[in-house]
């Protein structure tokens, strides 16, 4: 979806007379390096689960960072699910070049691309027009019109101080260059331009001038004041000389006794970024982006200072987050089986050319069922907490039932067969229940409470938004031996409301429901719309999970031992006899599915 639609989406809830609160979106830079690429992404995540309307990524100087900013963008877009949008200069760009980074970003369902003419590379002084390739923003922006027509959002840059090369030696712009920068600004609307993000600034009322004289002129399109936080002394001196910005003197009065104490420091910043926001905000520029430099603390206490957030309620449109890739802009089901790795689900079903719309039914299609490297790897510093969670040595199965037991209960924070962090507040409300059925055998991977019409802003199961009403059916999913299966299938015989699949490596199955029942297993009920029902079982689908959940046990958690060590062998051992099996109670209201579990 293209970011100015969103802007545009919740300008207009605001002027109907709904929840009118300002909007915020975030700024993220390459990493140098791989791990820091890793790192950046489980700092995303959590900054994202805030509901950011749209972040972008920046494109290196010169380019020196292109195929890393694409494949951040990629999976920005695909695989965090938040709505991205792509910086792009004409530094060492020649139209080929652009014309790949335009595709490439396209294919992958990206919308929105911010047009700079971009900094002088690296060692040089002044912009150079690269042969074949573009002078300026304004160009870049009349190409992607002409070429690429109305697909693109386009966003371009905005300098309340006038553009760093116009900035004399004084630190100030003549009236004349800030003029010619204001009409230089128009020409990027008129050529199709339709969002402005301001580069920094630290003077409110220069921002607000700014946007005064831009409407002076025509320009009527959003303008959205970009804001970075002061998170250390020599960092903001380093960005404010870079972009030639104006500091003003009671910002370097409070800085200057507290310049060598780094919380200090960012403290401050934390407290001038607020009141810079509020005083914009007063004056009814509701869209905030923040320049996050890759650090999450000061963004997000800005933001919670503001109002904009609340650490405790983090509001989901779905129970899964939904996709942004413009081509699954249809998706609103999906298998329960994923629900903890929802990165490989999305991986699987990358090459689909069709999604779900309120029913399922596509579990057959062909590019479902690959089973890639990728569904195994995980960054580095979550296999580092795998290393020291679960390479403790193994003795006996009673060993693993244990292990899997102190996650359920929070006192592990990892787990081989999850790409979250920790348990999900839902998990939470059953954990000590799950606990107990781990000790006796049944190894529980996924996971979700009964639940009969509970409000859906509930922080701990709500989805959909306030207004609406979430309903769920008990749902286990765990791993056991053939023994601990044959009693839980006698102990379902006498009670109809239970349904369930089981399923070993080697693919012998048990089931008391049809191979093609697809089985709703959370629903909502909203105001104004048809029963959404997000999640399903689906015995197709588990088919196809059961292979990559028993591969774990081997690529995710056996590796973490030596070849030939007893524990690997154990765990080899497991994988070979269990049974992997999901359990629903479909009676929602009366049911406990906990109790199936007793005196087996």
């Amino acid at each position: 979806m293209k970011v100015i639609d969103k802007i545009r989406g919740a300008a207009a809830v605001a002027e109907d007379g709904g929840d009118g609160r300002p909007v915020f979106s975030l700024e993220f830079f390459p990493p140098k390096t791989e791990e820091g690429v890793e790192n950046l992404f489980e700092r995303m995540e959590r900054m994202v689960s805030h509901n950011p309307t749209f972040c972008d990524i920046t494109w290196g100087a010169g380019g020196s960072t292109a195929d890393i900013t694409l494949g951040i963008a990629d999976k920005m877009q695909n695989m965090v699910c938040v709505e991205t949008m792509m910086h792009l200069t004409c530094t060492n760009m020649p139209v080929e070049k652009i014309d790949h980074a335009l595709d490439t970003i396209k294919a992958n369902g990206i919308q929105n691309v911010l047009a700079l003419r971009g900094d002088p590379p690296h060692g040089q002084d002044k912009f150079v027009q690269v042969e074949g390739g573009f002078a300026c923003a304004l160009d870049l922006v009349k190409h992607i019109r002409a070429k690429y027509g109305d697909y693109f959002g386009i966003t371009v840059a905005g300098y309340p101080e006038a553009h760093p090369d116009m900035i004399q030696s004084d630190g100030v712009a003549t009236l004349e260059a800030y003029s010619n920068d204001l009409a230089y600004l128009k020409r990027k609307v008129d050529a199709g331009a339709d969002l402005i993000v301001t580069q920094l600034f630290y003077d409110t009322d220069i921002f607000l001038k700014f946007v005064n004289d831009c409407r002076q002129i025509g320009i009527t399109c959003p303008i959205v004041p970009g804001i970075m936080p002061i998170n250390n002394y020599k960092g903001f001196l380093r960005m404010t000389g870079f972009c030639k910005t104006r500091i003003p003197s009671e910002i370097t009065a409070a800085l200057e006794p507290i310049k060598d104490n780094e919380e200090a420091v960012k403290a401050y910043g934390i407290h001038l970024g607020t009141e810079m926001c509020k005083k914009i905000l007063a004056h009814g520029i509701n869209t905030l982006h923040l320049y996050t430099l890759n650090m999450e603390k000061s963004a997000l206490a800005i933001l919670m200072n503001l109002g904009l957030i609340e650490e405790s309620k983090i509001s989901r449109a779905l129970p899964w987050r939904r996709a942004t890739n413009v081509f699954r802009a249809k998706e609103d089901v999906r298998p329960i089986f994923w629900a903890n790795r929802p990165k490989s689900y999305i991986a699987r079903t990358h090459g689909w050319e069709q999604y779900p719309h309120g029913r399922w039914g596509d579990s057959k299609n062909p590019s479902y069922g690959a089973l890639t490297d990728y569904q195994f790897m995980r960054p580095r510093s979550r296999d580092k907490k795998l290393l020291e969670e679960w390479a403790i040595p193994l003795k006996s199965t009673e060993d693993i039932h244990e292990r899997f037991m102190n996650y359920c209960l929070g006192i592990l924070r990892s787990s081989p067969w999850s790409e979250l962090d920790g348990l999900q507040p839902e998990t939470k409300i059953i954990n000590e229940q799950l606990g107990q059925i781990n000790l006796k055998g049944f190894l529980t991977i996924n996971s979700q409470p009964a639940v009969n019409g509970e409000k859906s802003d509930s922080p701990t199961i709500g989805w959909g938004g306030p207004g609406g009403y979430v309903y769920q059916k008990a749902y286990l999913e765990f791993f056991c031996a053939k023994d601990r299966l044959d009693l839980l299938i006698e102990k379902c015989k006498a009670l109809p409301t239970l349904t369930y699949v089981a399923v070993n490596k080697a693919g012998q199955h048990l089931s008391n429901i049809s191979p093609n029942a697809v089985n709703a297993v959370t629903w909502g009920v909203f105001p104004g719309k048809e029963i959404i029902q997000p999640t399903v079982v689906d015995p197709a689908s588990f088919m196809i999970w059961k292979d990559e959940a028993f591969e774990i046990w081997t690529r995710n958690w056996a590796c973490l031992f030596p070849e030939g060590d007893p524990s690997r062998e154990l765990l080899q051992q497991v994988q070979r006899s269990y049974f992997l099996v999901c359990l629903v109670d479909n009676d929602y209201i009366n049911g406990d599915l906990f109790a199936t579990f007793k005196d087996i």
